[in-house]
């Protein structure tokens, strides 16, 4: 069809059965917007295509801007804490008891014993003090915010001094040495690369010397000619000369992650028994709850921390207290520990990947079972790989058919690898295998 004439009008697609619903979803002026854009492309071109066609296209576009905003997808990407994809998926108790907090009034900061003023943290440092054997506890919005806090409250105008071969960037560009200097602190760094020893950290000391600081490689590894001060040796160090010893300890593991056959990470324990005065480290990543940060210590070190008035601008609210609570409780087992997604993920087996995978090429036969690797993610464990179990697709756009995935409803975000898209199951919830065959068959 070539005439100009049979360029349909736009009263006539706004009424549409398969356009009019996306006046809800996106708004009658943005989807005058998105017809009249369809409209000039198809004056454009030098034929007018089907109706039937126009409406399709239109219909893509206004499905595109209408999911342009925060939804859910299905992680087949094998990374089990994708920072891009929102890191640790929450537990449904978890979310469950946040809920019952969040939709209606609750103790926050009420004691109901003695019918007086509370504290909102008690909710959490009493399980934090119980789980890692510190004294005391202080929870803010995310890592990164408790560091800053420590280092406004203990060394602003003083010196804090780092092994040089800690000074990391974590996602997004943020280095270590610009949070200290907007802070107020002056950096001193000990040692080289690939060495440090307990008398650079001594040679640094100085009457400015205000926190010695450890920060955990947690996305990268340092191999080969390589030496390192104990963190009980540090601590020592500064319990001698009076000066506290933070660890910027990152991951937030609490149990072993061995049992799940991944190498040993620090644990917020161990940091606590060589004797770290503060420990600093995030909810979302292997503790497998919220975006929060959490700083255990002593009693005194977090007495100075809560008085600090920055700390009003850095607390976290109900909802994520009682998320972070209610993952905290969890714990309590090994069963209970395993509704966490996080571990419920770690503790799949490979029979069980494998079995899913058939079910999925049963109903979909597109796609070839193979073994593949994912890995943890979120800045822990940068060099474990997880055997797993996926689905592969050969395609001769590989770009594309990823794209078609992620296009998709639910939207299914997979990885290339040597020009096919593969699907690793381990990521992916076993509630969403229909979802992954009705997006095989489609594509």
């Amino acid at each position: 069809m070539s005439s100009r004439r049979a360029i349909p009008a736009m009263n006539r697609l706004l009424e549409d059965p398969s356009v009019a619903p996306y006046e809800v979803l996106v708004g009658r002026d943005a989807l005058r917007e998105l017809i009249s854009a369809e409209l000039d492309r198809v004056r454009a071109g030098e034929r007018v295509p089907p109706f039937e066609t126009i409406v399709q296209r239109l219909v893509d576009r206004a499905a595109e801007h209408a999911a342009a905003s925060l939804q859910g997808v299905i992680n087949a990407t094998g990374t089990l804490l994708h920072t891009n994809l929102g890191r640790a998926p929450l537990a449904s108790a978890a979310f469950d008891e946040a809920r019952a907090v969040a939709q209606q009034y609750s103790n926050l900061e009420y004691d109901l014993g003695s019918g007086e003023r509370g504290s909102r943290y008690s909710h959490a440092s009493d399980l934090l003090r119980r789980m890692t054997g510190a004294q005391d506890a202080l929870v803010v919005n995310n890592c990164a915010a408790a560091i800053l806090l420590i280092l406004d409250t203990f060394a602003r105008e003083g010196e804090v001094v780092l092994a040089r071969n800690q000074l990391i960037e974590i996602g997004g560009g943020f280095r270590l040495p610009e949070v200290l200097a907007r802070s107020g602190a002056r950096l001193v760094e000990v040692g080289t690369t690939n060495k440090v020893y307990l008398k650079d950290y001594e040679r640094a000391l100085s009457p400015r010397t205000a926190l010695l600081m450890r920060s955990h490689q947690s996305n990268y590894a340092i191999e080969g000619f390589v030496d390192d001060v104990a963190p009980a040796e540090l601590a020592a160090l500064g319990r001698r000369v009076g000066v506290a010893v933070v660890e910027d300890l990152g991951s937030g593991a609490l149990v072993d992650l061995r049992d799940y056959g991944l190498p040993h990470e620090r644990t917020v324990q161990d940091a606590v028994a060589d004797g770290i005065s503060l420990v600093a480290f995030s909810g979302d990543k292997l503790l497998g709850g919220p975006q929060a940060g959490v700083i255990v210590g002593t009693h005194a070190h977090i007495a100075r921390l809560r008085s600090n008035p920055l700390v009003r601008a850095l607390r976290v609210d109900k909802v994520t207290l009682a998320l972070l609570a209610a993952t905290l409780r969890l714990y309590a087992g090994k069963a209970s520990r395993e509704s966490i997604p996080f571990f419920r993920m770690l503790a799949q087996s490979g029979d069980e990947l494998r079995a899913r995978a058939l079910r999925i090429t049963a109903a979909a036969p597109a796609g070839e079972i193979v073994q593949m690797q994912g890995r943890v993610g979120g800045g822990s464990l940068p060099q474990a790989r997880i055997p797993s179990v996926g689905i592969a697709l050969a395609s001769a756009q590989p770009d594309e058919l990823a794209s078609r995935l992620r296009r998709g409803t639910p939207p299914i975000v997979a990885r290339i690898e040597q020009g096919r898209v593969l699907l690793d199951l381990r990521t992916v919830a076993p509630q969403h295998d229909d979802a992954i065959a009705a997006a095989l068959t489609n594509a």
